[in-house]
């Protein structure tokens, strides 16, 4: 390692591809981003092209490498993380995806899950993998794909052989890890924390659950390796023939709310951080103890390294939080998310107005697929900026409602919150997030904690960073917020958020 090298990460995300490259400090050094688009085909469905997800993978590296006037021979090597149960079938063959991918906000498989639910299969998912028997992950995903799907065109295979050619192998199942690696290296492997966001795999025995496989007829011909989130062997290198022109080790992925765990250096038991992006998702490092949760969150794996036992994570997963910030700009309510802020402190309370931003259901603690966007206690003085405000108190009050679960888990009383993500760059946002959890909110310097979680698995395994000891010097504070509202008052509008959310709840029927 020399002063002029670096680790690049690929951040995909559910709305969009970035790449960053991070110096031996974990500071950006270049930055690159770009959208791709979303498909509803059918309300409660949502897609992406695997195609453009790719297209603007390479995009966004070249693009990255060139402002920085960095040559791909500087990488040390290249880390992933990935928007997680999102799931592509693809040709093993040509390469070329059978259908758009679908995406975990994606609903289509409800009545599949209620029908585990109906059978009691739901509870011995819980078991092997630690996740509620729910349409936001992959298995009934890819299930669907092939029983269902209306492929792409593909060179070789008509719809009917998609099944007897996954069973040969030829058909790849994989989430968004899987895909961007197979197109980088030429090799189909995954990592454990995204295998564990699969409900395919036994968290307990690390490896691929035969149960469960045959619950939902995946060949498992068509599954990739499962490996360590920060890898010595490496999952592969780049091709040297290839759009980079070099041969660059991909050494790191991990999902991406665990590679932002990873990344906020919470690498000890008790340590935890919620990230906001399109949901917020509220993770606390367990150690290697998988903690079952009775106050429905997730237990799931938090990450690996090369040679050790794997660490273990409580999660929350919440739907809808950047997303509803977008719901606000495509209503008209505001030109853009700066303004959230100005409008939320233009008023002093909501006047009695609550949003629940159920538009894709609600996750934890509740675990509803039927529920739907609700806005109560609207009167005819009711303004937009109640609605912007009442908006912004989702988020924070959606945070305390997994908070108060995992304290009841854990039996730790979170005092201090690790934060990052796009939205607590809003000041607002992070004072109210911790005047109605009563806690301290402290955000970092580098707030691309998800990319760099990725850059720091991929340069751990390849000796760029020494150890762990070394990332947590790099880890610095930009702000703290401390809780200014009483807890009476937090309390009392915590109490009416429940009652709000109960208006949601069941909602969305086969009629409706």
């Amino acid at each position: 390692m020399t002063e002029h090298t670096y680790v690049g990460a690929v951040d995909q995300g559910t709305t969009g591809t970035r790449f960053i490259v991070f110096d031996h400090a974990g500071q950006v050094v270049a930055n690159a981003y770009e959208k791709h688009e979303q498909i509803y085909p059918e309300p409660g469905w949502v897609e992406h092209d695997p195609r453009e997800i790719w297209e603007n993978t390479k995009r966004v590296i070249t693009r990255a490498l060139g402002q920085a006037e960095v040559s791909p021979d500087q990488l040390e090597a290249i880390g992933v993380t990935n928007q997680r149960e999102t799931t592509v079938l693809w040709d093993a063959d040509s390469g070329r995806p059978i259908h758009n991918a679908i995406v975990w906000q994606d609903r289509r498989t409800t009545d599949r899950v209620e029908q585990l639910e109906a059978e009691g299969v739901a509870e011995s998912i819980r078991e092997k993998t630690g996740l509620e028997a729910d349409a936001y992950f992959s298995a009934t995903k890819a299930e669907w794909l092939l029983e269902e799907g209306d492929p792409i065109k593909m060179e070789r295979a008509r719809p009917a052989d998609v099944r007897d050619r996954a069973e040969a192998g030829e058909v790849l199942f994989g989430t968004i890890d899987s895909w961007l690696i197979y197109n980088l290296t030429g090799e189909h492997v995954t990592e454990v924390t995204n295998a564990s966001r699969t409900m395919l795999y036994n968290i307990h025995d690390l490896e691929w659950d035969d149960d469960l496989l045959e619950e939902f007829s995946i060949p498992r011909a068509m599954l990739p390796e499962v490996r360590p989130s920060s890898d010595d062997a490496t999952y592969g290198t780049t091709d040297p023939e290839g759009f980079l022109g070099a041969e660059v080790p991909v050494a790191g992925a991990l999902g991406d709310q665990q590679a932002a765990l990873f990344g906020q250096t919470c690498f000890d038991a008790g340590d935890a951080k919620n990230t906001y992006g399109t949901g917020s998702f509220f993770l606390m490092n367990t150690g290697g103890e998988a903690v079952e949760s009775d106050h429905g969150l997730l237990t799931t794996i938090g990450f690996q390294r090369s040679g050790e036992p794997v660490q273990y994570a409580l999660e929350g997963s919440i739907f809808i939080t950047g997303a509803a910030i977008e719901w606000l700009e495509d209503m008209d309510l505001i030109d853009d998310p700066a303004q959230t802020a100005e409008l939320a402190r233009s008023v002093d309370t909501t006047d009695g107005v609550y949003v629940v931003p159920a538009f894709t259901g609600l996750g934890a603690p509740h675990w509803d697929q039927r529920a739907r966007g609700t806005i109560v206690g609207m009167t005819r003085g009711t303004r937009k900026a109640h609605v912007v405000r009442a908006t912004l108190e989702s988020i924070a009050y959606q945070t305390r409602d997994v908070k108060e679960a995992m304290e009841a888990d854990s039996g730790i009383e979170m005092t201090s919150l690790k934060v990052d993500g796009g939205a607590v760059k809003n000041n607002f946002l992070c004072q109210l997030q911790s005047d109605i959890i009563g806690s301290e909110i402290v955000r970092p310097v580098v707030d691309e904690t998800t990319a760099l979680g990725s850059a720091y698995a991929a340069g751990l395994a390849v000796g760029y960073w020494d150890d762990l000891e070394q990332l947590r010097t790099n880890w610095q504070v930009d702000r703290e917020f401390a809780p200014q509202l009483d807890s009476e008052t937090a309390d009392a509008r915590y109490d009416r958020w429940t009652d709000a959310v109960d208006c949601a709840r069941g909602w969305a029927t086969d009629d409706s």
